[in-house]
């Protein structure tokens, strides 16, 4: 099969609107978990989340496209825009330059809940107001495919056109597929695009009700603490994060700068629960056997799961044994600094560990202060850590028992 590497990278959350600033501030161990500000709150039991606050769609849309577009919508093509540009396949007016053969470019678009948002706010007018008030934008709005749609139309990207909506491992097989066909010489070039945007009153409420969120309002700062002995439910994030896949002879052949290649994927279904992942995560080490075969390489870093959950943090703990037997590379949660961003996840944590990789130094994982007997790796509490990264490893498994790793190494 066609070798498949990255040629460009964006990504916005709440510790930065681009790649540079969010992972700046993420080494920096700093943390973008606050009281929810975007709507009232005073009757939630959960008060907190990783909001972005500072974003302004008109930057990257027409005003009279905003309001066609749901928040994830929006927040994804920031960061596919981000993408674009840095693997140079812009022209100087900013569309895509005309050497690029459009029907072999395709997009790998990714999301957990889609337009939640825009249900919630169209379920309400049909109540209070009744159908004839539903907005004409709503359906297009908050459909998952949709991000993908707006982005390939904004971008004349005329190839495949896939969509993963596996929950919190969506934007992880997001890659996969976008990879898939690639390698198959279905395209050339895909676009991956993984975006979130959920913190709304029937999110937060909802994930409140199953008992799946921290509570921790007087500290938000504090609430999410993955693999910590105080650990109790994760803290909603949103954003977005873009991977241009591109195969590697047509890559090189244009002189592209070249992050990492693709060199392992794994999936696996639980078969289990609903929610909770399986026992002693035996689903979560099948999709990483199954990575780690077909990299068939020593992994120097692995961006955990890690969602700060009882349940998660353990099994995670014990299949990564199972998996390496017992010799374990140095492992980290960056959703203790910016939320668990669902589907998105799995792609904005993929393009950290790529960045980290790049730079030489590993994100922390935060609020490590009272150790888990049971979960006893090296997480690097804390403070980053300088260190010759070739190779890492990206985990992501969803409600549903589905799961999704992805292998990078360097070129």
């Amino acid at each position: 099969m066609r070798r498949v590497v990255v040629t460009g990278i964006g990504m916005i959350n709440a510790l930065g609107l681009n790649r540079e600033d969010s992972f700046e501030a993420i080494v920096e161990g700093k943390c973008g978990i606050k009281t929810i500000s975007s709507f009232d709150i005073s009757e939630f039991p959960v008060k907190i989340a990783a909001e972005i606050t500072n974003f302004d769609p008109v930057s990257v849309m027409d005003a009279k496209e905003v309001k066609k577009a749901d928040r994830f919508i929006q927040l994804g093509i920031k960061a596919a825009k981000e993408a674009m540009e840095d693997s140079e396949f812009f022209d100087s007016q900013g569309g895509l330059a005309s050497s690029i053969d459009r029907e072999r470019f395709g997009i790998s678009s990714a999301s957990g809940i889609g337009g939640l948002g825009n249900i919630e706010k169209n379920s309400v007018i049909n109540f209070d107001k009744g159908p004839k008030r539903i907005s004409p934008f709503f359906i297009p709005s908050a459909l998952v495919n949709m991000l993908g749609g707006f982005i390939s139309i904004d971008f004349s990207l005329k190839g495949p056109n896939l969509a993963s909506v596996t929950a919190c491992a969506a934007g992880t097989h997001g890659i996969i597929e976008a990879a898939k066909t690639i390698m198959l010489n279905q395209a050339d070039r895909m676009l991956v695009v993984a975006a979130e945007s959920a913190i709304c009153g029937v999110g937060i409420g909802g994930f409140a009700a199953m008992k799946a969120l921290c509570d921790r309002n007087d500290e938000p700062q504090f609430a999410s603490c993955p693999f910590d002995a105080k650990r109790s439910g994760f803290v909603m994030g949103e954003g977005a994060a873009a991977l241009v896949l591109e195969e590697y002879e047509m890559a090189r052949a244009r002189g592209a700068k070249i992050y990492a290649e693709l060199i392992g994927f794994g999936e696996s279904g639980d078969a289990n629960h609903i929610t909770a992942p399986a026992p002693e995560g035996e689903g979560a080490y099948r999709a990483m056997r199954n990575a780690l075969k077909m990299a068939n390489a020593k992994i120097d870093y692995i961006n955990a799961h890690g969602t700060s959950t009882k349940y998660n943090d353990l099994y995670e703990t014990l299949a990564l044994k199972k998996a390496f037997n017992g010799d374990v590379p140095l492992v980290s949660s960056t959703k203790g600094q910016i939320g668990h961003c669902l589907g998105a996840a799995g792609g904005i944590e993929a393009v950290i560990s790529i960045m980290a990789m790049q730079k030489g130094i590993l994100p922390p994982t935060i609020n490590q202060l009272q150790k888990d007997p049971e979960c006893d790796l090296d997480y690097i509490p804390n403070i980053a850590r300088e260190a010759n990264i070739n190779t890492i490893m990206s985990n992501s498994f969803g409600f549903g028992g589905t799961n999704g790793v992805v292998i990078f190494k360097k070129v």
